[in-house]
């Protein structure tokens, strides 16, 4: 995780803080973690710590909410956003096989030379005779 994320990840803000940065109550505050749109987490002593990520999400609940849209539609916004974080990543971290980078660099090739791309004969196959 890059430093800037873990910073943001980092719970440390109370309830009241949050409020304040928010313009929300408490008692919403905690409808949504119920809804499980927010997760923050505990202190020793059981009480709740938000990160500025929470904070971020919390911004975003209230700027959908809004606009009209209800938990259920917020929820499955959230879902879809994960959804393609979870994409992304895994495209970033697959890896390729030798015979992937061999096929991208062919079809590179022949893209770039403009030569069309030409199938390979066989011992047993014979090549065609050009008509002229």
């Amino acid at each position: 995780m890059k430093e800037k994320e873990l910073r943001r990840s980092l719970a440390v803000l109370p309830i009241g803080t949050v409020m304040k940065l928010t313009n929300l109550t408490a008692r919403q505050i905690r409808y949504y973690e119920s809804q499980d749109l927010i997760k923050p987490e505990r202190s020793d002593g059981n009480r709740r710590l938000y990160s500025l990520n929470d904070i971020d999400r919390l911004l975003e609940i209230k700027d959908y909410i809004d606009d009209g849209l209800n938990m259920a539609g917020i929820r499955k916004v959230f879902t879809q956003k994960q959804l393609e974080q979870e994409q992304f990543k895994e495209r970033l971290n697959k890896s390729l096989t030798d015979d992937d980078v061999r096929k991208i660099l062919h079809d590179e090739l022949l893209r770039q030379s403009g030569f069309r791309q030409v199938k390979l004969l066989t011992n047993s196959q014979t090549p065609l005779q050009k008509p002229f």
